[in-house]
């Protein structure tokens, strides 16, 4: 009898273990706005995404995008990565040319790209993580980080969505030897201090038009060292690529790497050298490949990316001053149509770099192309945006 007893027990307790090991508290995502003041607010990718794509599927669209590629690129002509993806799954993607001719080192799905003005995407999306965790106000002025910058009204806000009225610091360094002298390597830092001490006016009145500036993303890139106490270049690897697994990505070492990294070309094959301006980071200088992209991308479709009021204020147009569809969001540009759907994508173009990303949000669709040889074609590939939705877009268009 007493066997029988302690063999219920015994089975009870088993049952009870089972039991628990089956309800395990799910781990509990700390918020951004939480997390200790010392702790960097990190991107979290998006894994196991749904439904798989099915065989049939894939081989249909493939076929698709491969004459487009064909017709887009002829005779192999591309010299780069492209890549289509459909939640997170690859469905296309092709790396065709040569990172170096010199040394004829071809591209492959590692090889780092310089991803141009792609990069301020990644540079907003590194505000807004500061943004989301009460790091920094999208509404403050940037004299409160940045206290050598001389226009006061304008915000963080205004730089992310290029309301800033500054000049493009191309412009104001490249003549006048009294302002800056182009033998030397101009730095982020080197266009704070120009602008704060050589009376450097706005070219127009902040917070009147938008006007695409590369200054707004130097200055965001030095917002992000204040608020991190970090280097860019190890603020961006601690908060998005390191934890996306983004290896083939990395903001660019200047004085160390300059020479290291692929070159860029004219169409003519010619290669371009570095110039003065190759040190500015935060509008450019980050390198990657479509792959990493794609990480990127699809972390930014996290739930766990930005709180919902704050992600529904990257993806709306703040320059509606001259009615049209064209229009720039906080670190993204866009197209609304008036039949309500909208297309966000982000071009880039530095020396021979292109670049297009274009992330396909209602469809789950990332479309991402790079070159190191001058061409147009790369812009080409918003294109393919009728294959996976209503976008007025022509694949056959020319």
């Amino acid at each position: 009898m007493n066997f029988i007893k302690r063999a219920n027990i015994l089975q009870f307790l088993i049952l009870i273990l089972v039991l628990s090991s089956c309800t395990k508290p799910k781990k509990v995502e700390i918020r951004d706005a939480e997390l200790p003041k010392d702790a960097l607010p990190k991107m979290k990718p998006l894994t196991n995404e749904t439904p798989k794509l099915t065989a049939e599927y894939i081989t249909a669209t493939k076929e698709k995008i491969d004459a487009f590629y064909r017709k887009n690129w002829p005779n192999n002509s591309m010299n780069g990565g492209f890549l289509v993806a459909k939640n997170g799954q690859i469905i296309y993607e092709k790396y065709e040319g040569y990172a170096n001719f010199r040394d004829k080192t071809l591209i492959t799905s590692t090889t780092p790209i310089h991803i141009a003005s792609v990069s301020k995407v990644l540079t907003a999306t590194a505000i807004l993580k500061l943004v989301n965790a009460k790091r920094i106000g999208l509404d403050d002025k940037v004299t409160v980080y940045l206290k050598e910058f001389p226009y006061p009204d304008v915000t963080v806000r205004m730089l992310l969505s290029h309301r800033s009225g500054m000049r493009s610091y191309a412009y104001f360094t490249d003549r006048d030897k009294t302002v800056w002298d182009r033998h030397n390597t101009l730095t982020n830092q080197d266009i704070l201090t120009i602008m704060g001490t050589k009376n450097i006016g706005l070219e127009q009145k902040t917070g009147t038009r938008f006007a695409y500036c590369n200054t707004n993303y130097s200055m965001l890139a030095l917002i992000i060292e204040k608020v991190t106490k970090l280097s860019y270049r190890e603020a961006m690897s601690q908060m998005i690529f390191k934890p996306l697994g983004m290896t083939n990505t990395f903001v660019l070492d200047f004085d160390k790497d300059k020479k290291k990294v692929a070159p860029s070309y004219k169409g003519n094959r010619v290669e371009i050298g570095i110039d003065y301006l190759d040190k500015v980071y935060g509008d450019k200088n980050i390198y990657s490949t479509p792959r990493d992209l794609l990480k990127f991308d699809r972390a930014r479709n996290s739930p766990y990316f930005l709180e919902p009021a704050l992600l529904k204020q990257v993806y709306t147009g703040y320059s509606n001053e001259h009615p049209g569809t064209k229009n720039y969001g906080l670190g993204i540009r866009m197209l609304n149509w008036p039949n309500g759907k909208n297309f966000y994508f982000h071009n880039g173009w530095w020396h021979g770099f292109t670049s297009s990303y274009i992330p396909l949000k209602d469809e789950n669709v990332t479309i991402i192309a790079l070159s190191n040889k001058f061409t147009k074609s790369t812009y080409a590939v918003r294109k393919l945006a009728p294959l996976f939705g209503d976008y007025p877009f022509k694949v056959e268009d020319e």
